[in-house]
C-alpha cells in the first residue's frame, strides 16, 4: 500500500496537541476503531458524532476501514442537510477522519486572475476585472468586456465558486462584475435591474435579490 501509514491508535491520541497547533480550529477530527468512534473534537463544526457511536457502512470511516486507503470525498454522514470535506487516514483496525466545511475549503481556493475565452478558432486569456457580466445561454457559457464577446468552457455554477468576490450572481443565467455596475433601477414589475458601463441591462431575478440586496448593501 503506497504513500499509507498505518499507525496504532495511541500513537494516534498522542498527537492530539500536534493536531490541534496544525489543522486549522474550524476543522474536526473523528477517530475510529473496531467499528465504533473512540474519540471526536467538533471544532467549528456542529457535528453529529458521540464517542461509541458505530460507524456506519458506506461513511468515509467506513470506507477507509475497508480499504486501508487514505480517502478524500464530499460528505453529508455528519451535518444533517450540509455537505463538509472529510479526508479519511487508516490508522491500524481504524481510522481518522478529518472533517472541513465547504465553506473553509472554498475559502482557501485562491479565486483566478483570468479567464480564457475563445472566439472562432482563437483563444484568448482575458483578465477578470475585464470582464463586465457572465451570461449561461443554450447550455454555452459567454462572457463580455468592452472589447468583445468569449465563450468559455466553464459553466456559471464552476465560474461561482472560481471568480473572485468583485463577482456576484444575480440571475441563474447571469453572474456580474459589481465594478462594471453603473446603477440600479426598477422594471415595470418593480423587479431590479443592473445597468452596467456599457449600457446593458441584467434582471436580478427574485430568487437572488436578497443577496444582491446585502452584497450592496441597498
Amino acid at each position: 500500500m503506497e504513500g499509507v501509514c498505518i499507525m496504532e491508535l495511541k500513537d494516534v491520541l498522542k498527537f492530539e496537541t500536534f493536531w490541534m497547533d496544525w489543522m486549522p480550529a474550524e476543522a474536526a477530527i473523528a477517530v475510529a476503531r473496531d467499528g465504533d468512534y473512540v474519540y471526536f473534537r467538533s471544532g467549528a463544526l456542529n457535528a453529529s458524532i458521540r464517542i461509541g457511536q458505530p460507524v456506519e457502512r458506506g461513511s468515509i470511516a467506513s470506507q477507509v476501514m475497508e480499504s486501508g486507503q487514505r480517502v478524500e470525498r464530499q460528505v453529508t454522514d455528519f451535518l444533517p442537510g450540509e455537505t463538509c470535506f472529510g479526508i479519511g487516514y487508516p490508522i491500524t483496525g481504524g481510522a481518522v477522519v478529518v472533517l472541513l466545511s465547504s465553506a473553509y475549503i472554498m475559502k482557501q481556493k485562491e479565486p483566478v486572475a483570468f479567464l480564457t475565452g475563445k472566439t472562432e478558432d482563437t483563444w484568448h486569456p482575458v483578465p477578470v476585472e475585464d470582464i463586465l457580466y457572465i451570461e449561461s445561454q443554450h447550455k454555452k457559457t459567454w462572457f463580455y468586456t468592452e472589447e468583445g464577446t468569449y465563450s468559455t468552457a466553464y459553466t456559471l455554477k464552476q465560474l461561482r465558486e472560481l471568480l473572485p468576490d468583485t463577482f456576484l450572481a444575480v440571475h441563474r443565467s447571469y453572474i456580474v462584475n459589481i465594478r462594471c455596475i453603473r446603477e440600479i433601477t426598477r422594471d415595470i414589475s418593480s423587479g431590479f435591474l443592473l445597468k452596467l458601463k456599457d449600457e446593458a441591462l441584467l434582471p436580478v431575478s427574485q430568487n437572488y435579490t436578497a443577496d444582491v440586496r446585502k452584497r450592496l448593501g441597498f
